[in-house]
């Protein structure tokens, strides 16, 4: 067989591990990644894989950068490549195969938005026609949490004959992650990870390691990934003396230097502040499985839906969404090393349950589709 992989974002996510794990079986697989931020640039690229390796790349830049460009993704490349299953990671994408008759189609969301461009706003209208328009004519449609595959269904009206829903939660890669080491709590590292939005609680992150500063508690911290806040947030950490501590990385092309990163250091926080309005609410972070594919305590708000999952079997600890409560979570988490190799082996063992190859293994065979 041969499929299809359209998607927007370059960084590691379902559309990259589906992509690695039917490359890695050698099936003929076309990917299709456009620009999903307007840092990511205007270039799309179109790639085919066969017999286990890259055999073609073509790149193709139009002058426009995100949100412009959605408008043109559908038409890039001109002519849809011949597949036999084409997924789609949102709604613009699934509906090219569906234009393209591709024999099979999956409608594979990577969140839930309830109001993605704004109430009531003419965008919105138009996507969520588009979002139902899929979900009743693919051939599936995938979700990555139990509360999005409620939310969409409940916003759509959704009737029985749509396309059956079949939930997959973000995956990592177990065989082949680097973890921390067991003393890896004497590093006295923090690491985040995500797009520098004010969503993700970065400078929740850079006040609370300007609290530790000040009992006295050194605790220096990584920061990976990029954002419009970056400027800004490089500014506050200089503001806070906190420039020798912290490293911003910026984005990080290939995911295994992340993976290397996360395993260097001690507590990877995920300070998502809290908001009526965040979709987090009903998404499956990716990079909460990456900091437990890692082997590390996990402190973070509980505003992922398996937030408390997280903290009952994988080691995680929930604190509420303001620097002096964080502060207090990362010094606890480090002030003693029998508890953090406990919260570390905690972490190791509920990744296992998210391998990648075994959670697509199982949606192949619950589609029927044969690599």
């Amino acid at each position: 067989m041969t499929f299809a992989i359209a998607s927007n974002g370059f960084a590691d996510g379902p559309a990259q591990a589906l992509r690695d794990h039917l490359v890695a079986q050698g099936v003929r697989v076309v990917t299709i990644f456009h620009p999903l931020t307007p840092e990511q640039g205007s270039e799309h690229v179109i790639t085919t894989y066969a017999d286990g390796r890259r055999v073609r790349e073509r790149r193709r830049r139009v002058p426009l950068r995100p949100p412009l460009s959605f408008a043109v993704d559908p038409f890039v490349p001109l002519v849809p490549p011949r597949v036999d299953a084409w997924f789609g990671f949102n709604p613009l994408a699934c509906a090219r195969g569906l234009v393209a008759r591709a024999p099979f189609v999956a409608h594979w969301s990577v969140d839930f938005v309830p109001n993605r461009f704004g109430r009531g706003t003419p965008a919105t209208r138009i996507y969520d026609r588009l979002d139902r328009l899929c979900c009743l004519r693919a051939d599936a449609r995938i979700e990555l949490s139990e509360a999005a595959r409620r939310a969409r269904a409940v916003r759509h009206g959704l009737p029985p004959h749509a396309a059956q829903a079949y939930v997959v939660p973000m995956g990592a890669w177990i065989g082949r992650v680097p973890t921390t080491s067991p003393d890896g709590f004497a590093r006295r590292r923090v690491v985040f990870l995500g797009h520098l939005v004010e969503r993700q609680g970065a400078e929740t992150l850079l006040e609370a390691l300007a609290v530790l500063a000040a009992r006295g508690e050194e605790v220096g911290a990584d920061i990976v990934g990029t954002g419009r806040l970056e400027p800004a947030l490089r500014t506050r950490s200089a503001e806070l003396g906190l420039g020798r501590s912290v490293t911003f990385h910026g984005y990080v092309e290939d995911h295994r230097d992340v993976e290397r990163i996360l395993a260097g250091c001690s507590v990877a926080v995920a300070p998502y502040r809290r908001s009526a309005a965040t979709f987090t609410r009903y998404a499956d972070p990716g990079k909460l499985k990456a900091y437990l594919a890692a082997g590390l305590p996990i402190v973070l708000t509980d505003v992922p839906p398996n937030a408390r999952e997280l903290a009952r079997d994988g080691g995680a600890e929930v604190v509420h969404d303001n620097p002096a409560a964080l502060a207090d979570a990362v010094s606890g988490t480090l002030a003693s090393a029998d508890r953090w190799k406990a919260r570390r082996a905690a972490a190791l063992a509920y990744a296992r349950r998210f391998d990648w190859n075994v959670l697509l293994d199982g949606l192949m065979q619950s589609l029927g589709l044969r690599a």
